[in-house]
């Protein structure tokens, strides 16, 4: 009898792949507009996915509103980009560069309040951020985050706001 092992092949099963490390998350903004009021008061959602020990995406929105609703100024963004971060025990502080979207509302026309806003247009943005994420409990982190926003097309000489926020977010991993 004749016993052959040819079309036998040894498998060995990769080593554990690391999975995405992702979040999702509400926060509370504060910003510097750099276009009437002195601050602009508002909240945010985003999204992170941490693909890589150290790399990944963000993606974000905020909507900041003037506290005088006489004036009803807001700026409305929707963000996405890369970020870098690491690792110090429960601490993950990160960089980050986006572009998107910004609305802004303009306040009424001075010459015809009561005809209300004079418009809303849209701008393509650019920033950079940094911040920390802090895991308070194993599904639970909460952030800090600062971010510089720059709006080239607005006129007359682009718009720089700052945007600060605290946040809490549901973590996967």
């Amino acid at each position: 009898m004749f016993l052959s092992t040819a079309g036998l092949h040894a498998q060995v099963k990769p080593a554990a792949i690391r999975g995405s490390d992702i979040q999702i998350g509400a926060e509370f903004n504060l910003a510097s507009p750099d276009y009437g009021p002195d601050r602009l008061r508002g909240f945010g959602f985003y999204f992170t996915d941490d693909f890589r020990p150290h790399w990944g995406f963000e993606a974000n929105f905020h909507q900041l509103n003037d506290p005088n609703s006489k004036v009803n100024i807001f700026e409305r963004t929707y963000e996405i980009g890369p970020r870098y971060s690491f690792h110090f025990g429960p601490f993950r502080p990160y960089a980050k560069m986006m572009a998107g979207r910004g609305v802004f509302q303009f306040p009424p026309d001075p010459l015809h309040p009561a005809n209300g806003p004079v418009a809303n247009l849209a701008y393509t943005i650019f920033s950079g951020g940094f911040g920390a994420d802090y895991k308070l409990k194993p599904h639970i982190n909460l952030r800090a985050d600062y971010e510089l926003q720059r709006w080239g097309a607005f006129p007359p000489n682009g718009l720089s706001p700052r945007v600060f926020s605290v946040g809490i977010a549901f973590h996967t991993r």
